[in-house]
């Protein structure tokens, strides 16, 4: 066996970090991820760079936030001389490979990769139709249709992890056959999953497993909350959602976590089947959370810790503790920068995430308490209802403040208020507090730079969009989407 390590990343898109029984949750979901973190380390203060899919996806790639790197929005091209978490193993001497989701736009569908299989469900470019989703148009979006219609069903988006399941355990079995014929080389495989991201739609039978046990939010909505939350409500339509259609939601939640937990089971059943266990570090953790109807919000779009928030575990035989927590303050590309450190591979050289391999082994406590996300939008997805915002919060310590430009900002002290319902912000008990956290916020990260800057690259979108929709450029790597695969219980086909 090669003495250096393998790396399996399972990573998956919009999983709610408390939704997990290794966070808590006593409904059963994960059973597989709870054996997984019983055989590691968790780290429960584990962050996001954004809290959508684009640039959380591309900044953990990169280990550079979403300003450092361009590319804030789900219509961003990261541009491909970006070196990246695969570039970093290739010039290690591995051959990463991808199978299944990527998310990023444009001609570069790898990134780095040196092998992709299964790709993406929807076109490489900007400017030209998505994919079709038939009865459940729109309910991958954050709009009200996405919990009017759900329950159970079948989504596109599951059948595909299926599929990604079934490559990644196939690419697993190949891995296994040539070390058997003497090839030791260390392998750095990436399954990117789709599932529990909204349609909140699941199977019937995995549906019928959380029937009736499932019950409405915890969080109830606050009758004031901040100004520009009250607005995201408001807009989305979701202020009037009856609590039979929540449940439905919230169950159908469930059952999509369920299921990606099963998909996962069998990868990690493979991964010890073949042997390939033995020196290999197994990651886990998704691109952001979902509030799943907690505090009458739905999808993600929020710094509040059921949006921003994301699960976290690394698993390596004899090189990491088992069944061990961890409190330090991390972001996603911080866990870019641990992977790469733990394989031997080059630290990305502009890239702002540090590697916390020493706290996850624990031999250290050294860690600075800090990380940030942001939230940018320009005001052309339709779901953003017009506006253009420009976000950003900073977790230090047990505080976090989120800035809101053009708002007043928020403050909360995690530790005395876990749930974030008591707004410090404008308590002149911390205000000492609140103008440090936003003077380190603000030192390297201009709202109106950013505006400048996201302006000048929608003119450049606007030239790419025109152009795909004139020529219609071929996709690669597409998974192929069929409107009729989307179906819903009780729903006519459409």
């Amino acid at each position: 066996m090669s003495e250096r390590p393998n790396l399996l990343f399972l990573f998956s898109d919009q999983h709610a970090q408390p939704i997990a029984g290794f966070s808590g949750d006593r409904h059963g979901a994960t059973p597989n991820l709870d054996r997984l973190a019983s055989r590691g380390v968790v780290f429960d203060n584990a962050y996001c760079p954004s809290p959508i899919c684009v640039p959380s996806r591309m900044s953990m790639l990169t280990t550079r936030h979403p300003y450092a790197q361009e590319c804030w929005t789900n219509d961003d091209y990261l541009a491909s001389d970006r070196p990246t978490m695969a570039h970093a193993l290739g010039a290690a001497g591995y051959r990463p490979a991808l199978v299944g989701r990527l998310h990023a736009l444009g001609p570069d569908q790898l990134h780095g990769y040196t092998e992709r299989e299964v790709g993406d469900h929807s076109p490489n470019w900007i400017g030209i139709p998505r994919h079709d989703m038939g009865v459940l148009t729109n309910t991958n979006e954050p709009e009200r249709v996405s919990v009017d219609r759900a329950g159970p069903g079948r989504s596109v988006y599951e059948l595909k992890d299926r599929d990604v399941a079934a490559a990644a355990i196939a690419w697993l079995e190949r891995a296994a056959s040539r070390r058997k014929a003497g090839d030791d080389s260390p392998f750095a495989l990436t399954v990117g999953m789709m599932l529990p991201h909204a349609p909140y739609v699941a199977a019937p039978e995995d549906y019928a497993r959380f029937d009736g046990k499932i019950g409405p939010a915890r969080l109830k909505r606050p009758d004031k909350d901040h100004p520009w939350i009250d607005w995201w409500r408001d807009n989305r339509r979701i202020l009037d959602v009856p609590d039979a259609d929540a449940i439905k939601a919230r169950t159908a939640y469930y059952a999509l976590t369920w299921r990606l937990d099963a998909l996962i089971g069998q990868i990690l059943e493979t991964l010890a089947a073949t042997g390939l266990d033995r020196n290999t570090l197994v990651v886990y953790a998704s691109d952001h959370g979902d509030h799943v109807g907690e505090r009458g919000l739905w999808w993600k779009h929020t710094f509040y810790d059921e949006s921003v928030k994301v699960p976290m575990i690394l698993a390596w035989p004899g090189n990491l503790p088992q069944g061990e927590r961890r409190r330090q303050v991390v972001n996603l590309i911080d866990l870019t920068a641990t992977m790469l450190d733990a394989l031997g591979a080059p630290a990305l050289p502009n890239g702002q995430g540090r590697s916390f391999l020493e706290v996850a082994r624990g031999i250290s406590d050294s860690w600075q308490d800090e990380t940030f996300a942001e939230y940018c939008t320009d005001p052309v997805p339709s779901w953003t209802g017009g506006m253009a915002v420009r976000q950003r919060m900073i977790r230090s310590g047990d505080w976090k403040l989120v800035y809101y430009h053009g708002y007043p900002a928020q403050l909360f002290n995690l530790n005395a208020d876990p749930d974030e319902q008591c707004d410090l912000a404008g308590d002149p008990a911390h205000a000492v507090t609140r103008e440090r956290l936003l003077a380190r916020l603000l030192v390297d990260w201009n709202p109106n730079d950013i505006d400048r800057r996201m302006q000048s690259r929608r003119r450049d979108k606007d030239i790419l969009g025109a152009w795909a929709r004139t020529t219609r450029p071929k996709s690669e790597y597409l998974w192929p989407v069929r409107a009729s695969d989307n179906q819903l219980v009780g729903w006519p086909d459409e």
